[in-house]
């Protein structure tokens, strides 16, 4: 069912999922176009962003943002077009950065909203390399990593929207970078295309062996991203007053208890504690917001260069959001993946 201009389709949070999500975990309901009121414009979803950060706003754990209720819309960066306005600032046809989550449409009063022109050369960009993510792998790399030249950077999911930049990041600052990501394919683009001087195969037997031989000299910089085994082979590997950027622990979003084994919290505090290590969680908005025209002017500069390299998955169909959001989840994406919602 494509988007039509007579109906609204929104994929709701049907129940809080318990381990992965799966096809009953969101619902996808139809209802009519809301109406503009004063000082309000109807926005008509184009791009729909998927990104980890939802499975934790499917649960009603405590986090730092408030959880998506049972029977609302899911939430999600949207590219959109202006379809009708009574709000200075946003003309019809006008595309717009915005919040409409996982639905055609959505009014907006204009509060959060950025307005990128009549005619933007790649909308959809602004969910990935000019936007969220971008701004993630830049400020957490620049700010919480503070990487030096000729220092040694590793960043896990390597080939995802922040980790690729991350890494390309970190070869313009003069530092050797690692990646590591799942299967050859991947590990072949992060070297061959995106620059890097190496990059692991998570899921090779000897992946921890692996990761030893590729940093003889250790590392400086971990961006984490991913947690788990990965984490347990980096860690050892740190090197006195070297820097963690903890931006997500995408292996353990699913999780229902904790790891199985002996409990190695102390081993991994004294880690810490005997080389100095500065681990430092951060979510973007909250911890660097008000760096965003800085970040926006460094990287429009570098992808205008052709300095940062950037790939884009696009699925097209709203029904199709939940199983490319739950493949995101586990790996399977290449690039930024966003779902093209309407017909542009």
């Amino acid at each position: 069912m494509k988007q039509a201009d007579t109906a609204n389709r929104k994929l709701v949070l049907a129940e809080r999922p318990k381990g992965e999500p799966t096809l009953d975990t969101l619902r996808l309901e139809e209802e009519a176009i809301p109406s503009v009121g004063d000082n309000q414009m109807l926005l008509r979803t184009e791009y729909l962003s998927l990104d980890p950060y939802m499975r934790g706003r499917m649960s009603d754990a405590p986090s730092y943002a408030a959880p998506v209720e049972v029977g609302d819309v899911m939430v999600g960066g949207t590219v959109a077009k202006v379809v009708t306005s009574k709000l200075d600032g946003f003309a019809v046809g006008d595309w717009v950065l915005s919040q409409n989550g996982w639905q055609d449409y959505a009014l907006s009063d204009g509060d959060g909203v950025t307005n990128l022109g009549a005619s933007p050369e790649h909308p959809s960009w602004a969910l990935g390399i000019l936007g969220m993510p971008g701004f993630t792998a830049w400020a957490g790399l620049t700010q919480i990593g503070e990487p030096k030249p000729g220092e040694t950077i590793v960043v896990a999911a390597a080939t995802g929207p922040v980790g690729a930049t991350v890494g390309q990041i970190g070869k313009l600052l003069g530092c050797r970078v690692v990646g590591i990501a799942g299967g050859p394919e991947k590990c072949a683009y992060a070297v061959d295309e995106l620059g890097f001087d190496a990059c692991i195969d998570h899921k090779a037997e000897d992946f921890a062996d692996q990761l030893t031989k590729a940093n003889p000299d250790g590392i400086d910089v971990y961006f984490e991203n991913v947690g788990g085994k990965v984490l347990d082979a980096v860690i050892q590997l740190l090197n006195p007053h070297a820097r963690v950027p903890v931006c997500g622990l995408v292996s353990q979003y699913n999780a229902t208890e904790l790891p199985s084994g002996p409990d190695r919290m102390n081993w991994l505090m004294g880690q810490i504690l005997r080389n100095k290590i500065k681990v430092q969680g951060f979510i973007i908005f909250d911890s660097f917001g008000h760096l965003y025209p800085d970040f926006a002017k460094q990287m429009g500069t570098w992808v205008e260069g052709g300095k940062i390299k950037y790939r884009e998955e696009v699925i097209d169909g709203l029904e199709n959001a939940p199983e490319a959001f739950f493949g995101l989840l586990n790996g399977e994406n290449f690039g930024k993946r966003v779902i093209r919602v309407g017909q542009n």
